[in-house]
């Protein structure tokens, strides 16, 4: 009986991520890779998987260049110490002002609400102009927001940590970036973003493979029978040992890839983490495919009793939009 694929509650696992690596795993998570209004750090860019992936990409980098430009009145701003600025969660379609309800970063003013410009909008609330930690609580609420509204709408998450001083950032932000914002939304409408971890026994796919491989069988006989040293014998082992595990893993993964690739619509695989990870990915996958896709997980699940598969989403694509905020102080250029 193979071990059970696991689809985790969303909020709960990628909370855990987000904390991790920030502290934001999809995380994470969090998951967003934009510099932010306060800390102006960039992360690295994922590699390219697929076609579909590639052409996000090229669109993310003009939203950067826009963004960049519309942005920076805001940090002056931030210095001279004003106190209450606007939290941005994510941008979505939208042709009226909208109100998601009390569940914002801020107790004080939890109301997420829409600031909107022609038929985009960022989803906003209000919160003190300070630096904001990475909590987990802080996480938590950022990926509660858009979860919340990205069951009806099509989001570009924006980084954990994103604020601006005032409504009219905001606006000339997606003024000035309203067309490269408008072609990530397109290519990303009507998707979700699932995250997949496999995981392995070490020693038990050791095990296998000193059954399966003869001359791995032969040196574990020899190295077992022999007496005086075997530190050669066992080097070399060793170095087999090795070569057989990421061979096994490669293959495995090439496997999963293949099988999940006509119900998806983009992959990228991310760097597996310990001993135990083989894999570790994200998919992107249309809203109407999603059942489809995760009756395939189950089948391949269902097929690897050695092995443990970890499903968790759906997710705003954080692993397939890349937006970068560089905030500059006024008078630098």
């Amino acid at each position: 009986m193979a071990k059970a694929a696991k689809r985790s509650a969303a909020r709960k696992s990628g909370a855990a991520r987000a904390a991790g690596k920030s502290a934001r795993e999809k995380a994470s998570p969090a998951r967003v890779r934009a510099a932010t209004a306060q800390t102006t750090r960039s992360a690295a860019p994922a590699a390219t998987r697929v076609t579909q992936e590639t052409e996000v990409r090229g669109a993310s980098t003009r939203v950067e260049r826009h963004v960049e430009r519309a942005a920076k009145p805001s940090l002056a701003e931030v210095d001279r110490g004003s106190n209450r600025g606007r939290y941005v969660y994510c941008i979505i379609r939208a042709t009226t002002p909208l109100k998601f309800g009390a569940i914002g970063m801020d107790e004080q003013s939890p109301e997420v609400y829409t600031i909107n410009f022609r038929d985009m909008a960022a989803v906003v609330s209000d919160v003190p102009i300070a630096p904001l930690d990475s909590t987990r609580e802080n996480v938590l609420a950022h990926e509660r927001v858009n979860e919340t509204v990205m069951r009806d709408h099509t989001v570009i998450p924006m980084s954990f940590g994103t604020i601006f001083k005032t409504r009219d950032d905001i606006l000339e932000l997606l003024r000035s970036a309203y067309d490269a914002f408008a072609d990530v939304l397109a290519k990303m409408q009507d998707k979700l973003e699932f995250g997949l971890k496999v995981l392995w026994d070490r020693e038990e796919i050791v095990r296998a493979i000193e059954q399966e491989d003869e001359d791995i069988h032969r040196l574990k006989s020899e190295i077992s029978s022999q007496k005086g040293s075997t530190y050669f014998a066992r080097m070399q082992y060793g170095r087999l040992i090795d070569a057989a595990l990421q061979q096994r893993s490669e293959r495995y993964v090439a496997e999963f890839l293949q099988r999940l690739r006509d119900v998806s619509v983009a992959s990228r695989v991310n760097r597996a983490i310990g001993d135990k990870m083989i894999m570790n990915a994200a998919f992107l996958v249309q809203r109407e495919q999603e059942p489809n896709f995760d009756r395939r997980i189950k089948e391949i699940a269902s097929r690897y009793d050695k092995l443990t598969f970890k499903y968790t989403g759906p997710w705003p694509p954080y692993n397939f939009v890349n937006i970068r905020l560089k905030l500059e102080r006024a008078g630098q250029h």
